[in-house]
């Protein structure tokens, strides 16, 4: 694979987009021929420091510590706690300045900017001497038995999560991307550790199962559902590469297909990622948690996936918590001639729709979670990140 073409439907991971600095290694191509690639996200923990914490409650007591990201890393993201990007960081736009000082801008006859472009024979990477070295993926392996090579999930620190992904796919496909919500998620997971202790909980629209990794260090069942054979498979192989973390949590996460545009479970036991009737009987009886990160990008999807969390949430023989997270995405459209976000827009309207349902047997309380807690992974915590906790109380 010499070149990766991108074509007018291909959606870029912002993820990887933005960290041209670090190695992505390729190591299959998966069953619909889309590269997949394996990325470690470092948890930024010391688990030899377990110490109280008055985070939210001021009673779980399994707070973390965390370092901050080494300079120089190459890793875009925020200095954990902050909330905020690191100033120049490279997701920033910034120019360096230095030595810039009172100098005027080049300007042409008509007083317009005069930029002066690089020439061309600079870019060029035929070139002898060129001052550019062109990258491409390091293919590993392409064997579908060689989840971790001659590394064992045993033998991988637990301040690393290891996750197959793409990097470029059709919007169909866009699970199969690590998305900034997930991250900002798993975080959260992390800090509330008291929500998720011993719990069983659901996520929708897993993906890459990254998110449901997270929660599997804390909580005793995390099923981890979404949609399509290929996906289900590479959530699965994510889960072995994780294995270690949640065994010494001792959680257990089961990979099983939900598809929100049926009302229903698949429980045929020839199809795989199926469900058991004690599976099921388990979900109703035990979950108290529901979880989804970046699937409001579509509003029959956003639609069918509140429909979804409602159905399961009356359903459930407890109290149920349900947190989102979601990216305001800005976008030019032609049918505005204006920049929209019209996704999030659509998902902010269900979220009205649902708290002010007439009152039945349950009622739904939605707030939105600041984000201002440890960052302890590495990712740029843009503003336009946002978390949402909807509540499902008996109604009065």
């Amino acid at each position: 694979m010499d070149e990766v073409t991108f074509k007018s439907d291909t959606v870029l991971s912002d993820v990887h987009l933005y960290t041209p600095n670090q190695r992505h290694l390729m190591v299959r191509l998966n069953g619909v021929g889309q590269p997949v690639f394996l990325s470690q996200f470092k948890l930024l923990w010391s688990q030899d420091s377990w110490t109280d914490s008055g985070a939210e409650g001021g009673h779980h007591r399994d707070a973390l510590s965390w370092e901050v990201p080494p300079a120089g890393s190459g890793s875009p993201g925020s200095i954990p706690g902050s909330g905020h990007s690191r100033e120049g960081s490279p997701l920033q736009a910034g120019a360096d300045t230095s030595g810039q000082e009172g100098a005027g801008a080049q300007l042409d006859e008509d007083g317009d900017l005069d930029v002066v472009r690089r020439p061309r024979a600079a870019s060029d990477p035929d070139l002898e001497g060129s001052p550019r070295d062109k990258v491409h993926p390091m293919i590993l392996t392409q064997e579908e038995d060689d989840i971790t090579g001659d590394e064992a999930p045993e033998s991988c620190p637990h301040s690393v999560i290891r996750i197959e992904h793409t990097m470029a796919t059709p919007l169909e496909d866009v699970g199969k991307q690590v998305w900034r919500g997930a991250l900002l998620l798993a975080d959260y997971i992390l800090f509330r550790r008291d929500l998720f202790q011993g719990r069983t909980v659901l996520e929708l629209g897993a993906g890459t199962g990254l998110a449901s990794i997270v929660a599997a260090t804390v909580a005793r069942t995390v099923y981890c559902t979404d949609v399509g054979a290929d996906l289900l498979a590479m959530c699965q192989r994510n889960v072995a590469l994780n294995s270690h973390l949640a065994a010494a949590g001792g959680g257990v996460v089961k990979v099983k297909e939900l598809d929100w545009l049926k009302d229903g479970f698949c429980t045929d036991p020839e199809a795989p990622f199926s469900w058991s009737e004690g599976d099921i009987a388990d979900l109703y009886d035990h979950t108290t948690v529901l979880f989804a990160a970046e699937v409001f990008y579509d509003d029959d999807l956003t639609d069918a996936l509140f429909a979804t969390l409602s159905r399961l949430a009356h359903r459930l023989k407890n109290t149920c918590t349900a947190i989102l997270s979601v990216e305001k995405r800005l976008n030019f459209t032609l049918r505005h001639l204006d920049v929209t976000c019209e996704a999030y827009d659509h998902f902010r309207s269900s979220l009205h729709a649902l708290e002010k349902l007439a009152p039945g047997k349950l009622r739904f309380m939605v707030e939105p979670v600041e984000a201002s807690f440890p960052q302890l992974l590495v990712y740029e915590r843009i503003r336009q990140l946002e978390l949402w906790k909807i509540v499902a109380e008996p109604a009065a």
